[in-house]
């Protein structure tokens, strides 16, 4: 392992060298020209079969398998087992269904299945009928990589993006909100489980909220109906009582999904399940700790600046005493990577501040950043791309950021991160951690 470790860094030094990667030269770049949004047909598509599949994780050892059907009556049943076409296992599950103003959804499916033998791949059929999907559970253990994509949409870019990330060999995808773009318009939310479902299908997809899924028309709507039926995430398992916020643990990785659009000042229900989820957070067992949301809090982009500050003044304080060692945002349309920062400047002990609202969305790319660069911001750049983050043991991971250079991911961004947990950081503010845990 320590030898993958030096290998690696001394690739990445030989093409940091020859690509200038940590020059700032990102904000340059030329871009290849917009795509256009995909186009779909008002009506969803008649199937009697299993549609928009999509899996997620649900608690230590299971997977929450999610479908659409237009049959009200198919049981919301998953059979499952490791080999093709040979199910040993069987699991019941709930469905529930929506109305928006003129919309009908499906019935949508969701069944726990588990528990299941870690980084192993199963077969399954959703409803007793239809086709054969497959997934792979994630490892026990490091290393785990991650595929992080933000505000996907669905035009051409974004089929180039999810395109890129099914060349990459990962274990659980991140998004941190802005998923459809269905903004009203519910046959979008079809149209956008169709497209993602040949991923989403296959390795867990865990999302949190952006602006663009709140759909909330005031007295008649309330907010996130389409998200919260058809995204259903580990809330309730992690202690949460809202789908908009939530946690959940792998291969030595606590993961914490927050809510930038549900309240989150301290006297908030989210600002309580924060601190009460970190307290039960072991270090040992799981050294690195990533939080994701959709507004940024550092971000040197003309577009939203300031959007997450109100969140930021709430949190940042107890994120930092806990020890949080990357923070990714969505919501700005460019990529942007920081050095460790806290309360507005450079601090080592402070967390790594991603923006990757990138994925492909039709609004286009936010162009325009705020000159001089902040001395926290270490590149940035207006591009489409995704992130893909490999914690290769308990001290160090490996991140980078591939741009869609027409339609070849290309590694732009890169850099080694070492955990908080391993410096002198963590045992360092305990002190204070136990005072905010402490406080009313």
């Amino acid at each position: 392992m320590e030898f993958r470790v030096i290998l690696v860094a001394i690739l990445f030094f030989i093409s940091s060298v020859a690509t200038g990667i940590g020059a700032g030269i990102g904000e340059d770049y030329v871009r290849p020209k917009p795509r256009k949004a995909l186009t779909f047909p008002w009506k969803r598509k008649q199937s009697s079969e299993p549609q928009q599949v999509h899996i997620s994780l649900a608690g230590e050892k299971q997977i929450r398998i999610s479908w659409i059907t237009d049959d009200e009556t198919s049981p919301s049943i998953v059979k499952y087992g490791t080999s093709p076409g040979e199910y040993t296992y069987s699991s019941e599950g709930e469905s529930t269904s929506y109305n928006y103003l003129l919309y009908s959804s499906g019935e949508i499916h969701h069944v726990v299945i588990g528990p299941l033998k870690d980084d192993t791949v199963y077969y399954y059929q959703c409803g007793g009928r239809g086709p054969e999907f497959h997934l792979k559970t994630p490892p026990s253990q490091f290393p785990i990589t991650f595929a992080v994509v933000g505000d996907l949409g669905q035009t051409g870019w974004t089929t180039s993006t999810l395109n890129h990330v099914a060349q990459c060999k990962y274990d659980v995808q991140l998004v941190p909100g802005d998923l459809s773009y269905a903004d009203y318009q519910q046959h979008l939310w079809d149209s956008f489980g169709e497209l993602v479902q040949p991923l989403a299908s296959a390795r867990p997809w865990m999302v949190t909220e952006g602006n663009h899924e709140k759909e909330r028309i005031l007295i008649f709507k309330p907010g996130f109906q389409a998200y919260n039926a058809r995204w259903k995430m580990p809330y309730t398992e992690s202690g949460s009582t809202s789908n908009l916020y939530y946690s959940f643990e792998v291969a030595g990785v606590h993961v914490i999904m927050l809510g930038s659009y549900t309240d989150y000042d301290k006297n908030s229900d989210q600002y309580a399940w924060l601190k009460a989820d970190l307290a039960k957070v072991d270090r040992e067992k799981t050294p690195w700790l990533l939080v994701l949301l959709h507004a940024p809090w550092y971000n040197s982009n003309w577009a939203h600046q300031g959007e997450g500050d109100g969140m930021r003044a709430a949190m940042e304080r107890l994120l930092y005493a806990a020890g949080v060692d990357i923070l990714v945002a969505g919501h700005v349309h460019a990529y942007e990577r920081s050095e460790r920062v806290y309360n507005g400047g450079l601090d080592p002990c402070g967390a790594v501040h991603i923006t990757i609202g990138d994925g492909g969305n039709r609004e286009g790319l936010a162009q325009r950043y705020i000159q001089p660069r902040p001395d926290w911001s270490v590149f940035r750049e207006a591009s489409f791309g995704h992130g893909e983050l490999e914690i290769i043991n308990k001290t160090h991971a490996f991140w980078s950021w591939h741009k869609n250079d027409d339609d070849e991911p290309v590694k732009s961004d890169q850099v080694w991160i070492t955990s908080l947990v391993s410096s002198e950081c963590f045992a360092n503010r305990k002190p204070e951690f136990r005072k905010i845990l402490m406080a009313p």
